[in-house]
């Protein structure tokens, strides 16, 4: 069973930057479509980005293009979420996901992460 587990979530200042890793255990990441979502108070959980399992595709919720870059680096089974000109709408919790098939939808994703914060001040 895939454990993943991201990190690099902060307290940041509108206009920021920030890097999100989500390193994964206990079997190869290649076989997955990784994925990053996000959850703000009070709402639902969101697509954020996606990328396909070798790295060939990605999309991005309208939200985020321009701003997001998803990448992943198979042989040391981690996904990246590079985060630019962030936005206090930003603010949310970031959760990495890893389905078989490339998804934006978050019932088709297998494996979870716990998540990480990532608070966005104005």
């Amino acid at each position: 069973q895939v454990q993943l587990e991201e990190s690099g979530g902060g307290l940041v200042q509108a206009g920021d930057s920030l890097r999100l890793s989500c390193v994964a255990s206990g079997g190869p990441l290649s076989r997955y479509a990784m994925g990053w979502f996000r959850q703000a108070p009070g709402k639902e959980r969101e697509f954020v980005a996606v990328i396909s399992w070798n790295g060939a595709s990605t999309y991005y919720a309208d939200s985020v293009k321009d701003r997001f870059t998803i990448s992943r680096d198979n042989a040391e089974n981690t996904v990246y979420l590079q985060m630019y000109s962030l936005k206090p709408e930003d603010t949310a919790v970031y959760y990495c996901a890893a389905a078989l098939p490339l998804s934006r939808l978050a019932k088709l994703y297998d494996y979870w992460g716990q998540g990480t914060q990532v608070t966005v001040s104005s």
